[in-house]
């Protein structure tokens, strides 16, 4: 069968398909490269032992990830997103963002069209601002070491939680009392936990489906 006569669901996952295949060989690509050029190989030992330090991590972030962010995201944006990277920190906020100004909701072909175009520009802006950056690091490192500007770098990621918070919170302020609570105590007591982010968003959400489901049960949904 030609591609043409594939629905939009089975092209997305196609391409989708191959450009995390490509994403995948790309990221690999590196480091063969950089054996083979240099005549020098680990071993599997040494690359196991790295690997047993930090890939159980990854891989559970990724999981939780996938199972929190794709309902979100819809099909072709989160292959998108997936392929381009940083989701916690701005795919996911730019997607919801969009939708909600564009008053779709996750989960609908519009929300899927919205997102996906939100995911593909930020990644557009992302790589713009990058290689922007790159050019001008060595004129602009003074300036960004400024200890003037160092709370302002600090706080870049809350902030930008914080406007998506306001907005869901004040329209669903009875299901944000259960995750706002455990996440404020939590963090009371273990502050290191705060760089677990990718862990700690889909606990949330799962904290925050619990207490609505309790409230619905309820009648106070």
């Amino acid at each position: 069968m030609k591609i043409q006569n594939y629905s939009y669901e089975d092209r997305t996952h196609l391409f989708g398909r191959i450009w995390i295949l490509t994403a995948l060989v790309l990221i690999f690509s590196f480091p063969i490269a950089a054996c083979i050029y240099y005549d020098a190989w680990p071993g599997f030992t040494p690359v196991l032992k790295g690997l047993l330090g930090v890939a159980p991590i990854f891989w559970t972030v990724g999981l939780i990830e996938v199972l929190t962010f794709v309902p979100m995201l819809g099909t072709a944006g989160s292959y998108l997103a997936f392929v381009t990277g940083n989701l916690t920190n701005l795919k996911v906020p730019a997607a919801l963002t969009a939708m909600e100004n564009m008053n779709v909701k996750p989960g609908t072909e519009e929300g899927e069209v919205v997102s996906t175009i939100a995911i593909a520009t930020s990644s557009i802006v992302t790589t713009v601002i990058i290689a922007i950056g790159v050019a001008l690091l060595v004129p602009l490192t003074p300036i960004l070491n400024s200890p003037v500007l160092k709370p302002a770098f600090d706080n870049i990621l809350p902030s930008l939680f914080g406007g998506l918070a306001v907005v869901y919170v004040s329209k669903n302020w009875k299901i944000s009392i259960a995750p706002l609570v455990f996440m404020v105590v939590l963090f009371l007591i273990a502050p290191s936990l705060s760089s677990s982010v990718g862990v700690l968003v889909p606990v949330g959400a799962l904290i925050a489906i619990g207490g609505a489901r309790i409230l619905y049960k309820k009648g106070k949904l």
